[in-house]
């Protein structure tokens, strides 16, 4: 089974300390990652209106990352899978108004407020009504991490990305899997195995290049919730993030960064702080503070919670002491 989470944490990072964040960065830890529409869309459904929600989706189309990352960010909201269900009335068939129901149900089902199995069934009928569409099976793919069994994680995963090869969010998921599987040796695990593998399929501009650094990073979680690895990131290097491969990994991640990285992509901020995290815990200040300076304010909870600590001391004290020694 896979581990259990950490805990969550405000969404407003606390007053930071010399070299952090200016007051103004409120958007800390916002899982919309600086969407300023999908925002606006959310703050309506907020407010007991879908109509937005149902503009942004048609709106966004069949751009499947963004797509994904927009429904799950609206469904994750306080009563939006009533709110889905009255879209869903309005407009019965209606593929989107499904979709953002299902993964509603999912978020509901992950807090313990509803029945996993309603939600399963919820993610199965949106995929009938939209079958070229990965979301509903991002929504099935939420589920089986978090739940289980480790057989449906790779069932839904195979789905998913036989409609989208290089979704961002899945791959991400089933690598967090992955990784609580047991190593084969000090700088071999499947999990690396396959990121190096879907980042070598990939394009060479998919953000999928970074996620050989995501595998070491959900590893770093697994060998600290053992015992096993430090909390970092620290003013010392971790020797989790200096050895051969993982060199060479943040390298070829570092250098896709620079000439590659898309301003569009709607969970590139993610990315951005996988590679921070990674650069900070391998004692690579220099690139650790060009990374926080292209994070602005936009901190995620993963990485940064990965150790055990609160994230967001975590990432105002790796990003305090990339500014001052980088």
């Amino acid at each position: 089974m896979p581990l259990t989470p950490p805990p969550p944490v405000t969404d407003r990072a606390p007053s930071d300390p010399p070299g952090g964040l200016a007051p103004e960065h409120s958007g800390t830890f916002d899982a919309a990652l600086g969407d300023a529409e999908l925002l606006a869309a959310r703050a309506a459904l907020g407010q007991g209106r879908w109509q937005s929600a149902r503009s942004l989706l048609l709106h966004t189309g069949d751009e499947w990352d963004r797509r994904g990352h927009r429904v799950t960010v609206l469904a994750a909201g306080p009563g939006a899978h009533s709110l889905a269900g009255q879209w869903l009335l309005a407009e019965p068939g209606s593929a989107d108004a499904a979709t953002l129901l299902a993964l509603a149900l999912v978020h509901r089902a992950l807090r313990g407020e509803g029945d996993p199995e309603h939600a399963r069934a919820s993610c199965r009928t949106a995929a009938g009504l939209a079958p070229a569409d990965p979301t509903p099976w991002l929504g099935l793919l939420l589920l089986a991490r978090a739940l289980g069994p480790e057989a449906e994680l790779t069932a839904a995963f195979k789905e998913l990305r036989a409609r989208h090869p290089e979704h961002h969010h899945g791959h991400h998921l089933l690598i967090a899997g992955l990784a609580e599987r047991p190593p084969g040796g000090p700088e071999s695990h499947e999990a690396y195995d396959t990121a190096e593998r879907a980042a070598a399929e990939a394009p060479a501009d998919s953000p999928l290049a970074v996620l050989p650094v995501v595998a070491y990073a959900e590893r770093h979680r697994v060998l600290a919730a053992a015992g096993l690895a430090p909390a970092v990131p620290g003013p010392a290097p971790c020797a989790h993030w200096t050895g051969p491969r993982a060199r060479r990994v943040l390298r070829a991640a570092f250098d896709w960064w620079l000439e590659w990285e898309h301003d569009e992509h709607p969970r590139r901020h993610l990315d951005l702080n996988h590679l921070a995290f990674a650069m900070s815990a391998a004692g690579r200040p220099a690139e650790a503070a060009a990374l926080f300076h292209r994070i602005g304010p936009h901190a995620t909870r993963a990485p940064w919670s990965y150790t055990g600590q609160d994230p967001s001391a975590a990432f105002h004290r790796a990003r305090a002491h990339a500014l001052a020694t980088g």
